[in-house]
């Protein structure tokens, strides 16, 4: 299987498919299979990859509360093992949290950022004001998929279930802390980032309602908000036709943005 020495661990990848590269982080409920919805369609044309965080699915952790920091230099680290130096990143959860401090830390390495259900972190005063309304419910599946997908969608809820019970227990705590972070990105480090963004929220999202990706979307400069019904915190599996479709759409823009300015140039 395939693995790579990352800052002291052994992080588990796959890699499918050719072309620009699509680089898909999980939240805190999934792994690297979270994806199989995605990867199926963009390994036509992109070379995907998925990845384990470190503490989840087939990437041993160290134990302890995950800091942003190591996400991070994980990411970057597994870009350099696979020789990626450019690419797109889609995020859920708590992998906006890699993926946005990926991107402020190195922008020239980011050709376009899909936020999915996520603020990224955001320690922002007018983000986390709203998240101290936000009080999900408990029961692991009703926190991450609206109440007509479980009804309507047996199979696919009890395999979203069977993925996230893959991971090591852990406390919500673990990663929600992340999320109400004063020290994470603030409204100053955010007003020059150029990189272009897409945040996607679900309608019944009760993580992250849609209120609180609108905050987090006017503190990122030249961003788009797309709201998708019938989804709640899992749109990218919930309605997954929806959401590659807003992905197959935003590469095409970022796509014909990068000819124009090489065009310029």
């Amino acid at each position: 299987m395939p693995y790579a020495d990352v800052n002291g661990t052994q992080m588990f990848y796959e890699s499918h498919g050719e072309g620009p590269a699509l680089v898909f982080a999980h939240g805190r409920g999934g792994s690297h299979l979270s994806w199989w919805r995605q990867v199926a369609v963009f390994q036509r044309e992109y070379r995907c990859v998925t990845f384990d965080h470190r503490g989840w699915g087939l990437t041993p952790g160290s134990g302890g509360s995950p800091e942003p920091a190591t996400f991070v230099a994980d990411l970057e680290a597994l870009l350099d093992h696979l020789g990626i130096d450019r690419a797109t990143l889609v995020a859920q959860s708590m992998g906006g949290v890699t993926s946005l401090g990926f991107a402020l830390a190195h922008p020239e390495r980011v050709t376009g950022l899909l936020l999915a259900d996520t603020t990224g972190g955001i320690g922002d005063p007018s983000v986390l004001s709203l998240l101290e309304y936000v009080h999900p419910p408990e029961d692991a599946l009703r926190r991450a998929l609206s109440d007509g997908f479980i009804e309507g969608e047996p199979e696919l809820t009890f395999l979203f279930g069977s993925i996230g019970r893959m991971n090591p227990p852990m406390p919500l705590s673990i990663v929600s802390d992340l999320f109400r972070n004063p020290t994470g990105p603030q409204a100053g480090d955010l007003a020059g980032f150029r990189v272009p963004t897409l945040l996607v929220v679900g309608a019944e999202d009760q993580i992250f309602p849609p209120n609180v990706i609108e905050a987090a979307h006017r503190l990122i400069p030249g961003s788009r908000l797309e709201v998708v019904a019938g989804a709640a915190h899992s749109t990218h599996y919930e309605q997954a036709e929806v959401f590659n479709g807003l992905l197959a759409g935003f590469l095409a823009e970022t796509r014909a943005s990068a000819v124009g300015v090489a065009a310029d140039n």
